[in-house]
């Protein structure tokens, strides 16, 4: 692994990361990357750990991925599901969570539809003088920490394999068209890349895109590099841009009707072949999943390796999310 000193006891947003901490995450994931690609995936790194999977709501890549590296890094992993769980007998999610830490779990995974969960489940365990560790996988239309983290890692490999780092994606241009209003990953994303000297654009109809992202950056963070801009059409988007994340509608989310029909937003938004020949000639796709085959992207784009860096996404996410187990487990530096 490689050595970096690690300070993070929680992961719950990207707004305060700093390059040396994306850089831990990106040389440490590629460090896994390696390992998984042998012929035993394993390692010993968090054995006797406990890895305690509460996801609140519904996923399918983040549960799974979480729960497969956790197993690489020999943990001992539980999964929790609210359906089947003491919360439909009026159990409170703080009360589910020091249940949890009584069975004896170090790094609790949180997933939740409200925004905030993960952070009071931290705040909890910060109160209690425990020393569990909260990795937020995901809360309503806050943040996606891993998700971000793992499309850096996606792209900065592909530029790099050998040395991923943060600083390759400076002067790029990145375009994020879609579902920006409900999207955590979108909100993840724009700190991330923002933070390693990438032009970030986002496109979408003004009913998923307020003009409140043009304000996303405070006092605080706002610095030269951050580059951030607003767009109610594709075009100008997709001109000449290196990358293309795509979002999915979500339409459970939506509480008014915002779009006329997805027809018509396929054909205003939806990214084709046709449209990409708008970008650079060896732009690349990206797209958080699950897909709207048809909708957000077109179905022949998505399944082309030329193109299309979905299922290099996936693949990545094992390694991302086992260093961040990593780094927040064994690999932190006790302050």
């Amino acid at each position: 692994m490689p050595t970096t000193t690690w300070n993070r006891h929680h992961i719950l947003s990207l707004n305060d990361f700093t390059t040396v901490e994306y850089d831990a995450v990106l040389q440490t994931a590629a460090s896994f990357q390696e390992v998984l690609s042998r012929r035993t995936k394993k390692v010993p790194t968090l054995q006797g750990q406990v890895v305690a999977n509460l996801f609140f709501e519904p996923s399918t890549r983040t549960r799974s991925s979480f729960e497969i590296a956790a197993k690489r890094l020999s943990a001992d992993t539980l999964n929790f599901a609210a359906a089947t769980s003491s919360m439909t007998k009026g159990e409170t999610i703080l009360d589910t969570a020091k249940t949890y830490l009584a069975m004896g779990t170090d790094i609790m995974v949180i997933r939740h539809r409200e925004a905030g969960v993960p952070n009071a489940i931290a705040q909890e365990m910060d109160r209690l003088g425990v020393k569990v560790s909260v990795l937020n996988a995901g809360d309503g239309q806050h943040e996606h920490p891993s998700q971000a983290l793992l499309d850096l890692f996606t792209i900065c490999t592909l530029i790099d394999p050998a040395n991923p780092r943060i600083e390759l994606l400076k002067g790029k241009k990145i375009a994020i068209v879609g579902d920006i209003l409900h999207s955590r990953v979108a909100r993840s994303n724009i700190w991330s890349l923002t933070a390693s000297g990438a032009e970030v654009h986002l496109a979408a109809p003004p009913t998923l895109l307020p003009k409140i992202f043009a304000e996303y950056f405070s006092e605080e963070t706002t610095s030269p590099q951050r580059q951030l801009f607003l767009h109610w059409e594709l075009e100008p988007a997709l001109r000449d841009a290196d990358f293309v994340m795509t979002l999915r509608l979500q339409k459970e989310r939506m509480t008014a009707h915002l779009l006329p029909s997805l027809r018509e937003y396929h054909q205003l938004f939806g990214i084709t072949r046709d449209k990409l020949q708008l970008c650079q000639p060896n732009v690349k796709v990206l797209h958080p999943g699950p897909v709207n085959r048809g909708v957000e992207i077109s179905s022949d784009l998505m399944d082309d390796p030329e193109f299309s860096l979905i299922q290099a996404q996936v693949t990545s996410g094992v390694a991302v999310r086992m260093a961040l187990l990593y780094l927040i487990g064994s690999g932190k530096v006790s302050p």
